[in-house]
């Protein structure tokens, strides 16, 4: 791995340590030259490595003869050992000894004391070595696992990763277009699943699962290893505990992060990548599923001055997306913005974002409080989770802030219930919750395919839809098409369930009254349940009756 591979032939060549032929004949062929020396026996790893050290002034060292402490490995984290082609040796007079390949990277060079915040003895070892030795103390993928994945064939290629000559080790052409064929598929999250004989690929699209593809079971560890070394934060060498990480790559035009987790199986390293759209931030309430009138309510709700606004629902139902859209609804220049977070998942211009580190004691009530010190006019807290969290955010809102959070609930009137069992007294709920909006997502009829469906009596008896109302609208579905991948729904939209806390409903979160009695007593107030929206986005022709029925399945309303 040399940076510059043609000054480095320079040097070879016009030394006499590989003839003009043998170059010539190299150069014929695909892939690096010097590996295609090396490999066919006109010149030596070793020799190249002598060579080099000797015309840069450098000691050269034979990692044959030199026993590395496991200890000294510790020095340099995997990351950057791998990124600059370098291994530690030990220390010498309290300066770390690093050997490297490639004495003309004189940025590597550069660039190493500082990220190792130390003073470095720099010497050569021949590229062929610190590659064995990057296996064996860092896991870093073979040139056996590289050859071995670019026997497949792989189709879509993507742009990530390409250098000029359109050259790439099949291993990141593996992951590229794997990221290049998710983003093109509009999908939410990729799923890279060790199987006992294979490796499965899964594609999240639309909130449902589908196999994308399946590689050989040989390919697992160049996959996770590639994977790693792109999110530069996630250790190659530690394969017994869950790690995270984060991705950023460009697809053409198209700059896309991706949330990496790794979590350790029977049968290997599991890998979800969650794929972050920030295009979907800068959605208004139509585009997110709000009719009209809903639309209005959330206007409104927004200009509030003061107070706590809840959004609930489960895992994947899109309460972040709504959550960063009314946000950047209402990022002015004369607000100010604060958010803390549990990944920061986007970043998003204007809005001063904190992420939660338990590990260094950055709680989100820790965050909290020095937020609260920051004279913000907004503040959004990813979830509340805690009575601690949850005391400082009714502060807050008491206080004359405006304050956004997440629970994990099943509705909305279920959240007071809910800031009860974390041990918040109802009285304090009653006067800090403005609203909680319950959501989840649906998926919506693909355009291209969509023509004129029925509901049948069963489906309509499921919803209570009226034979009347029923007549006035028409029902709409899918048929399936090359555009949908013949499921008949592309896209998803939010139905929504907003419970206002007015004086009334106040009055009996105060009394502790139980979550029927107050459910009950918001629909009669004109709170639109879950399925009833869902209901009127079937009579739009939006979503299907099934699609309702498979989503709103708990609510006996």
């Amino acid at each position: 791995m040399f940076s510059n591979e043609e000054a480095i032939l320079e040097i070879i060549t016009s030394s006499g340590l590989v003839d003009d032929d043998a170059v010539t004949t190299a150069k014929k062929t695909s892939g690096s030259v010097i590996e295609h020396l090396v490999s066919s026996g006109a010149v030596s790893s070793e020799d190249i490595g002598r060579h080099l050290a000797e015309q840069n002034g450098m000691n050269f060292v034979d990692l044959n003869e030199i026993h590395i402490d496991p200890a000294i490995i510790n020095a340099v984290a995997d990351t950057v050992a791998i990124k600059y082609h370098c291994i530690p040796l030990g220390f010498e007079e309290e300066r770390l000894m690093v050997a490297i390949a490639d004495p003309t990277d004189f940025d590597s060079m550069d660039s190493l004391p500082h990220l190792l915040n130390q003073e470095l003895e720099i010497v050569c070892a021949s590229e062929a070595q610190i590659q064995t030795a990057l296996e064996e103390y860092y896991g870093a993928p073979t040139k056996a696992d590289q050859e071995m994945a670019g026997s497949m064939r792989v189709v879509g290629a993507g742009d990530e990763g390409s250098d000029e000559d359109g050259e790439e080790a099949p291993i990141i052409k593996l992951v590229s277009n794997m990221l290049s064929e998710a983003f093109k598929n509009r999908c939410s999250d990729i799923h890279i699943e060790p199987l006992e004989k294979s490796v499965r690929v899964r594609f999240r699209i639309d909130g449902t699962l589908h196999v994308a593809e399946e590689h050989p079971r040989k390919l697992l560890a160049p996959i996770v290893s590639r994977l790693k070394i792109m999110s530069g934060t996630m250790s190659i060498s530690e394969k017994r505990i869950p790690q995270d990480g984060r991705i950023q790559v460009r697809l053409g035009e198209k700059s896309l992060d991706l949330r990496v987790s790794s979590v350790p199986t029977n049968h290997g390293e599991s890998i979800v990548m969650r794929i972050l759209d920030k295009s979907a931030l800068v959605l208004g309430l139509p585009q997110l599923g709000f009719f009209s009138d809903d639309s209005d309510t959330m206007e409104r709700l927004l200009g509030l001055p003061d107070g706590i606004l809840l959004v609930t629902g489960p895992t994947g139902s899109g309460k972040t997306t709504t959550l960063y859209s009314c946000l950047n609804h209402l990022n002015k220049p004369d607000r100010k913005i604060i958010t803390v977070e549990d990944p920061v998942e986007y970043q998003l211009s204007g809005i001063n974002q904190v992420g939660v580190k338990e590990s260094i004691g950055m709680t989100f009530a820790a965050a909290l409080r020095s937020m609260l010190r920051q004279a913000p006019n907004i503040i959004m807290i990813g979830e509340i989770r805690d009575m601690e969290t949850a005391t400082i955010a009714i502060n807050a809102s008491l206080t004359g802030h405006l304050v956004f959070s997440t629970l994990h609930t099943n509705d909305a009137p279920g959240a007071v219930a809910r800031l009860s069992d974390i041990g918040i007294k109802p009285f304090l709920t009653a006067s800090s919750v403005r609203a909680i909006l319950a959501q989840r997502l649906v998926r919506t009829i693909c355009g291209k395919c969509k023509a004129p469906g029925e509901m049948s009596e069963r489906h309509s008896r499921m919803l209570n839809v009226d034979q009347g109302r029923l007549a006035e609208s028409t029902v709409m579905e899918g048929a399936g098409c090359d555009v949908c991948k013949m499921t008949g729904y592309k896209g998803r939209q939010g139905i929504y369930e907003i419970f206002e806390i007015e004086d009334e409903v106040r009055h009996m979160i105060t009394e502790n009254l139980t979550t029927p009695q107050l459910r009950r007593r918001a629909r009669e107030l004109g709170m639109r349940t879950l399925r009833e929206d869902g209901i009127r986005k079937v009579l739009a022709g939006i979503t299907t009756p099934t699609e309702i029925i498979r989503v709103t399945m708990s609510d006996s309303d």
